[in-house]
């Protein structure tokens, strides 16, 4: 069995790439730096990531496919699946060796899941763009968590510097303990030191804007003059508003939200 240990980043499976043509050595397993690796390995190489290699592969990935397929490797990288590596590894090495355009060739198992899991972390972005929602903080800095299944939010932060350029806000992954903050000027990645307070999704109403409970009520209220009771169908609501959302849904809290939050017992939808 050959292996290859990498630092686990994008820019380093680029250099992955790069080293096995080098070489001409193909790995069979991709491993993190540091991990054991099996019994009976034949081959074991580390790959050192750099800029210059991981550049030339790119470049040449340029020359090969379109804009949209290394946008959807991107987006694959993201999902941080098991095996998302190993399975991009394989699906850049048949884009190499190809003397034709095979990216649409969804009859190949690699190709085809690739595009699958590329497009589901596309619609998990779609959803940040849809369901964040801001609660003012007493420094007037707007706060949103997430908690996303796909580390999506760094394909959707551009909507909101865009969107919302006259105001400072912080967007926060829950689970990966990172966001941005945006302070009128630039997107900055952050992390948040000993932010437990924070998994509960809830700004604490004694860190609020004092006007902010009155622009959470005001939002209700127009959420329930808006909804049509007659015309409710709480089937399509869950399937176009996904029920794990709604705990960070200004309009789904408190008693008197329409289609109250339930504890469910299956699969996150």
């Amino acid at each position: 069995m050959t292996l290859f240990f990498y630092d686990k980043t994008f820019e380093g499976l680029l250099c992955a790439v790069f080293d096995a043509y080098s070489l001409n050595i193909f790995p069979e397993k991709l491993l993190q730096a540091g991990d054991i690796p099996p019994l009976f390995a034949e081959t074991v190489h580390t790959v050192v990531t750099g800029e210059e290699h991981a550049n030339r592969v790119w470049r040449a990935l340029e020359k090969k496919v379109q804009k949209n397929v290394r946008n959807m490797l991107f987006h694959v990288w993201l999902s941080e699946l098991d095996g998302s590596d190993e399975l991009l590894f394989r699906y850049l090495c048949k884009i190499f060796a190809a003397n034709r355009k095979i990216e649409y060739n969804f009859g190949d198992a690699d190709i085809l899941e690739v595009e699958k899991i590329a497009r589901k972390v596309s619609h998990e972005a779609q959803y940040i763009r849809q369901f964040v929602r801001f609660r003012k903080a007493a420094d007037d800095i707007f706060f949103a968590p997430i908690n996303p299944i796909y580390n999506a939010l760094p394909l959707a932060v551009g909507h909101f510097a865009d969107r919302f350029a006259d105001q400072q806000w912080v967007i926060y992954d829950l689970r990966r303990k990172y966001g941005y903050f945006y302070d009128l000027h630039t997107v900055k990645e952050i992390t948040f030191a000993g932010g437990d307070h924070l998994l509960s999704g809830k700004l604490d109403e004694s860190l609020m804007a004092e006007d902010e409970k009155l622009f959470q009520d005001l939002w209700k209220n127009y959420f329930k003059a808006m909804t049509i009771k007659e015309r409710i169908n709480p089937r399509l609501h869950k399937k176009n508003m996904p029920v794990r959302f709604w705990q960070y849904l200004t309009e789904k809290s408190g008693n008197d939200a329409m289609f109250p939050m339930r504890q469910t017992t299956g699969p996150p939808t």
